[in-house]
């Protein structure tokens, strides 16, 4: 593909990091958010002209707003955003607090939808551009222990399935991407884990321990490879609402997917005898 400007969120660790290595490498300017940019100082150094670090809380709307119009003034254009920011959330639902909740849903959810709300107008006028919102098979597939983390990941699917049927007349495409575990940061660092309590322990709502202990194995999902795959679904048209990247995750995706059809099909009497 011709070189073109990318708008990445979360770009000092995990997925936004390697995108924005490969994308730098391939010659593509990108912008990458950050809260802390310790971490790509080499970047800043290495690619003076092609990297444009700035700083960003997605929780804050209006910085974002002040963000999505700096860009435009100073690159013009922006051919694909990634909404890749978040973090994940472990423990029972009754071990969440109340702050804890409105952080995680703040950052995954109402960010994502906020960054993208953001860009519309101006991918409308240029009648092209690409949207790539990061969720996780966890968008699909539910496991105890992760109940805000499903929340804000099923939530942007449908904010995102729907809004792609919007922005479809604009040539605007919209591609979810629902990784399977892969040996980031997230899972090996960034979680989030709620204080615990001891009535939940030899509970599944505390099985994500063992998950996230390295010494038990480590996720099969390699990060440079799902970068990869990711850059080359935005030259795919039209683009695919949504891709998986695992071959763990795509199982368990197809098994609950198909329990739930299953389920549905079972129910025709039951629908139908709602009807006038």
């Amino acid at each position: 593909m011709n070189n073109q400007t990318w708008l990445i969120t979360g770009v000092s660790s995990g997925f936004g990091l390697e995108l924005t290595k490969q994308l730098l490498e391939k010659g593509h300017t990108v912008i990458g958010t950050v809260r802390n940019d310790d971490t790509v100082q080499t970047l800043i150094k290495q690619y003076p002209k092609t990297f444009d670090r700035e700083f960003l809380d997605v929780t804050d709307t209006e910085a974002i707003q002040l963000l999505i119009n700096k860009i435009y003034q100073k690159h013009k254009i922006i051919d694909v955003l990634v909404n890749n920011a978040g973090y994940g959330l472990f423990g029972a639902a009754e071990e969440l607090t109340d702050q804890e909740i409105d952080k995680i849903v703040a950052t995954n959810l109402t960010g994502s939808i906020q960054m993208i709300r953001a860009v519309i107008p101006f991918m409308r006028m240029q009648q092209a551009g690409r949207i790539i919102q990061i969720s996780s098979y966890g968008g699909q597939v539910a496991f105890a222990g992760n109940s805000m983390y499903h929340a804000t990941k099923w939530g942007i699917e449908g904010f995102c399935e729907s809004v792609t049927q919007e922005l479809a007349p604009f040539n605007i495409g919209v591609t979810i991407v629902e990784p399977g575990g892969a040996r980031t940061e997230f899972r090996y660092g960034s979680a989030h884990v709620a204080e615990l309590m001891p009535e939940y322990d030899n509970n599944p709502a505390h099985a994500f321990l063992t998950m996230l202990d390295p010494t038990n194995g480590l996720a099969a999902g390699d990060p440079v490879k799902m970068a990869t795959r990711m850059i080359e679904s935005a030259t795919v048209e039209p683009a695919p609402l949504r891709i998986i990247l695992g071959s763990q995750a795509l199982d368990s995706t197809i098994q609950t997917l198909e329990k739930r059809v299953e389920d549905f099909k079972k129910q025709t009497r039951l629908a139908a005898s709602t009807d006038f």
